[in-house]
């Protein structure tokens, strides 16, 4: 039994959403005490950002003709495979970063998604539970100033949801900013409530998390 765990935020020491993904985590491990926690930490130990490229154009020629870095890229993604389908549980903690996707986790996907295993026609991972933490330093929810400006969360659901067909279940904190820029003091109260409801969803969806993983067993 093990759980991956995948953190993208580059400031560890202060991340919200490494934060979150501590409570989901924490109740995996009280469900789970003895399993395995796979960790893969991208601020840490970045991908490469040729290597999907790599990959990509290592795929069009002969094992025995590919270049040293084709054949590094292809046997990192399949690394990245493993993990993924090995684990009976997936976690992913990734902030929203200038009003996109991290770099950080899409040069990652881009490179896993090389594997055949995971692509659009594989099924390793359908029906895995799984539980994406993301965090936003502003608020882009209907009706604010910046309605449609979070670039990330759609397609990290679309991804992890509709392409992996992962059974996921989404913790969000906007307004991680507020006492960090002066300019959303007015909006304290709110960001205390925001984080309120999203630590509250980290432990609940990390319950349900470690028991959907007895339930697909």
């Amino acid at each position: 039994m093990s759980l991956f765990r995948l953190d993208a935020s580059i400031l560890p020491a202060s991340s919200a959403s490494r934060s979150l993904a501590d409570l989901v985590e924490a109740e995996w491990t009280a469900s789970h005490p003895d399993s395995a926690v796979t960790r893969r930490d991208l601020a840490a130990d970045p991908v490469p950002a040729t290597a999907w490229a790599d990959a990509v154009t290592g795929g069009f020629v002969e094992e025995a003709q590919r270049t040293p870095a084709q054949v590094e890229a292809r046997a990192l993604a399949t690394t990245f495979a493993d993990e993924l389908i090995a684990a009976d549980a997936l976690l992913f903690a990734v902030p929203l970063y200038n009003y996109g996707v991290s770099q950080h986790f899409k040069t990652w996907f881009d490179l896993a998604y090389t594997d055949p295993r995971i692509d659009p026609q594989g099924t390793a991972l359908r029906g895995k539970p799984a539980t994406l933490v993301t965090v936003l330093g502003g608020n882009y929810a209907p009706g604010t100033p910046k309605e449609g400006w979070d670039h990330s969360t759609g397609w990290l659901r679309r991804v992890l949801e509709d392409v992996w067909g992962l059974d996921l279940r989404v913790v969000q904190r906007p307004f991680t900013l507020v006492g960090v820029n002066p300019a959303l003091d007015a909006f304290a109260d709110t960001a205390r409530e925001l984080k309120e409801n999203a630590e509250s969803d980290a432990v609940a969806f990390g319950r349900e998390l470690a028991a959907r993983r007895g339930e697909v067993a």
